[in-house]
């Protein structure tokens, strides 16, 4: 696993120039006043998980258009509120599966909510959640160039949002302490991360660990693994969208979220990555204004620090809120 990047000295100052939209503002506050005209309705549905120390929910909220987004919902047993809460997604091709994949919060003393990702969950972590509104079943990738000529119809448009709303539909819960909200997740996760806090000034804490969807110009030129290849082979093939591709991927592009983020920010970065380079999660963290840290495995890949800063997570979090 060779060094494909940066070195480590250049990617802490690579901050490079956002290419933005005008428009990037007025579109995702037109597409969220949209989400919002549809009642949350978040249903919490208690579940026998055989979990003695853990209350689990089976969750379902309106996300996009409305469409019905599955997610679990575990809070400690016998837990005094109120309670701060932790989001998660989930990473490119996973899905909810069961609750047993996703005891370390919980158990930690936190409110948890995992969200579903529309459409995926047929690689690893079997999902729930199917595409709307065509009712497109949990598939296999790629989902990078689903409607990619447009923002309108880009298929991360209907995941950003989702990802928002998961955030309230935490914050519908009585025992939750709506000031003290974290996002976090793993590539495709620790991107909708960024793109939550972005989009939501009022989350507290944002934790993306070796974050996709960023620098997308950079990611797809240099970038030898999927998913980020699925954007090289359609412009193979479709060789005259070059411009019109890159243009929609500027309203979804990390960078531009980050510079929006008002979150304390806790990422994660492998310099070894062949997914998602690590230059272009500098992209994102150099782009982040408020309070930072970043976390570097430097002889790792796409897995970053998995366990060990899956604890350096917990204890931030419990440090900052004196848990």
């Amino acid at each position: 696993m060779p060094l494909l990047d940066m070195s480590l000295e250049e990617m802490r100052g690579y901050c490079p120039t956002r290419e933005e939209p005008e428009d990037f503002d007025a579109f995702w506050t037109g597409t969220l006043e949209e989400a919002r005209a549809h009642d949350l309705d978040a249903v919490f549905k208690p579940v026998d998980s055989g979990l003695e120390t853990l209350d689990v929910f089976d969750l379902t909220f309106s996300g996009f258009n409305g469409d019905r987004i599955k997610g679990w919902y575990m809070r400690p047993r016998g837990a005094r509120a109120p309670l701060p809460g932790v989001v998660e997604y989930i990473g490119y091709g996973g899905g909810r599966s069961l609750p047993l994949d996703w005891l370390a919060f919980p158990s930690a003393g936190f409110a948890y909510l995992v969200m579903d990702t529309r459409g995926q969950g047929s690689v690893f972590l079997r999902g729930d959640t199917p595409d709307m509104p065509n009712g497109a079943n949990p598939f296999a990738p790629g989902f990078m160039t689903q409607g990619i000529l447009d923002p309108e119809t880009y298929y991360y448009r209907r995941v950003y949002v989702d990802a928002a709303r998961a955030v309230e539909a935490i914050r519908s819960r009585g025992e939750v302490d709506a000031a003290r909200i974290a996002v976090t997740g793993v590539s495709q996760g620790g991107a909708l991360s960024v793109s939550t806090a972005g989009l939501m000034p009022d989350v507290a804490v944002c934790m993306p660990d070796v974050p996709f969807l960023s620098n997308f110009r950079r990611a797809v030129e240099i970038t030898p693994r999927d998913p980020y290849p699925e954007i090289a082979r359609y412009l193979k093939v479709h060789r005259e969208k070059i411009d019109k591709v890159f243009k929609t991927l500027s309203y979804f592009d990390g960078m531009n979220f980050a510079a929006r983020m008002k979150a304390e920010a806790l990422y994660s970065v492998g310099v070894m990555d062949t997914v998602c380079p690590a230059s272009t999660v500098f992209a994102s963290y150099n782009h982040v204004s408020g309070p930072k840290d970043i976390k570097v495995y430097y002889y790792n890949d796409h897995e970053g620090g998995g366990p060990d800063h899956l604890m350096e997570k917990i204890t931030y979090l419990r440090r900052r809120w004196l848990l």
